[in-house]
């Protein structure tokens, strides 16, 4: 019998196979996705936010536990476990050594990021490269992976796991770790959450995914009706206002726009909804797509002039350009009358300081509203660009309720066999909100985690081995 069967196929799958591994357990890791797609949304991540006390390679200055805590504090707006939270901060600041171990490769901050070179770690090549690595790692170890196998049911007795069911295949393990995602790309499911709005809208069905197709949230159902203990609330979810042109899955970085603190957001009635002042971008970009997800037709217009361009990362398609605002909105197909006057009072009440991209300047507007309190410029300088867009979702945030050892729980009680890492479980963490590199930093630690206490929980089971002790208080 395998000691640790993992199901899932991403970043934090990975980290728990990895582990589980090294401490000298056998291990099974069962993807759903044929290997071409592999790594679920792991292979369209960028970094990793690490708490650091002095500048490391590729991280400046320093960024210590009680700013990160805060950061994470203000995006969820207290809908976190302070514990669990903590627990992965500090587990930020000591995994790269072991993810180079595993062939993770790092690089600076590249021209568009560079205001998160002091609290993100960027990997070189991407998610996919990360998520290559690791696989090559596994193999290496001797990580047994399956790839289209996809598991539908657990048999659960008493809280303790006995078998995944995979299709005709009945697959027993001492121990089981859950790293299978979220819901997102269950689209009845997204439905079924977000319901009809007052206009009569099912918001949900103008949603895109921008990560992985085959998270459809089947396991975590099944958790659902076999009483496990749930946390989140099924609408809220990493959000972002991505470019309506992207397709509707796997879109990943490239579909996202960062213009949006640089100019104005307006909805299909051409007018402003929310400060896009408010604060960073990395710490506010995922605000925007449940924003425009509760305005008219869910889509917003991001609108900016000639000043912005060589500001920030240039999304995969090009915004659409004319020489005068009239001509913009005609080509956006929004009032044109509505949207000159919305651009004219925002230019009348922008109050020019030090314009400074990198803090918090002191451009901000005067009596408007929605004000914008940061890198307000007057939009006067043609061409002008326009980017039409919609809500994208990575991945949402209910998931199973855990613990510092990463435990699934039935009835308040930890189960001593069956463990969970990643999305399935980021909305302890994650009440609402994020803040860049986050989800990584959950999945990197309870990974870790869940992989290490399922190879001790082996090592406990009757029939363990016993020569896998001392390998197991090693890793741990």
């Amino acid at each position: 019998m395998i000691d640790v069967l993992v199901i899932g196929g991403g970043n934090a799958a990975l980290c728990a196979a990895l582990m589980a591994r090294e401490a000298g357990a056998s291990v099974l890791l069962l993807e759903s996705a044929p290997r071409e797609w592999r790594g679920g949304n792991s292979q369209h991540t960028r970094n990793l936010r690490c708490m650091h006390d002095a500048p490391q390679d590729v991280l400046s200055e320093a960024y210590p536990e009680e700013e990160f805590w805060q950061d994470l504090l203000k995006v969820t707006g207290g809908a976190t476990d302070e514990k669990l939270a903590r627990l992965t901060i500090r587990a930020s600041a000591s995994c790269r050594s072991w993810m180079r171990k595993h062939g993770v490769h790092f690089q600076p901050s590249l021209k568009g990021t560079l205001h998160l070179s002091r609290t993100n770690a960027f990997f070189m090549g991407g998610g996919k490269a990360l998520v290559n690595a690791y696989y090559r790692s596994a193999e290496a170890l001797g990580v047994q992976i399956r790839y289209d196998t996809p598991v539908t049911a657990l048999e659960i007795e008493d809280g303790r796991f006995i078998a995944a069911q995979a299709g005709s295949q009945r697959i027993q393990a001492k121990t089981c770790v859950l790293a299978c995602g979220g819901f997102e790309s269950n689209r009845d499911w997204l439905r079924e959450a977000w319901g009809q709005n007052e206009r009569g809208e099912w918001p949900s069905d103008n949603f895109l995914i921008r990560g992985t197709r085959f998270n459809q949230g089947v396991l975590l159902k099944h958790m659902m009706e076999q009483r496990a203990d749930i946390i989140g609330d099924p609408t809220q979810a990493h959000c972002v206002a991505i470019d309506a042109r992207a397709p509707l899955y796997d879109g990943g970085i490239v579909t996202r726009v960062d213009a949006v603190s640089l100019g104005l957001m307006l909805n299909r009635e051409a007018k402003r909804f929310y400060d896009e002042g408010e604060d960073f971008w990395p710490k506010r970009y995922a605000i925007w797509g449940r924003l425009v997800a509760m305005q008219p037709g869910q889509i917003g217009y991001c609108i900016i002039d000639s000043k912005a361009i060589g500001r920030f990362m240039p999304p995969v398609f090009p915004g659409v350009k004319a020489d005068s605002l009239s001509e913009l909105a005609r080509k956006l197909k929004l009032d044109e009358a509505t949207l000159v006057e919305t651009l004219g009072s925002y230019n009348a009440a922008c109050r020019v300081g030090n314009f400074d991209h990198t803090v918090l300047d002191d451009c901000h507007t005067e009596g408007l509203t929605p004000p914008k309190t940061h890198w307000a410029r007057p939009i006067d300088t043609a061409p002008f660009y326009g980017y039409a867009l919609k809500p994208g979702i990575t991945f949402t945030y209910l998931g199973l309720k855990t613990n510092d050892k990463a435990q699934v729980h039935f009835g308040g009680a930890p189960s001593d066999n069956l463990f969970v890492a990643g999305e399935m479980m980021a909305g302890n963490v994650l009440g609402r909100g994020y803040t860049a590199g986050v989800g990584m930093s959950i999945g990197t630690a309870f990974g870790r985690i869940a992989g290490t206490q399922a190879a001790l929980a082996a090592q406990s089971a009757p029939s363990a081995r016993p020569a896998m002790k001392d390998k197991v208080h090693a890793a741990a």
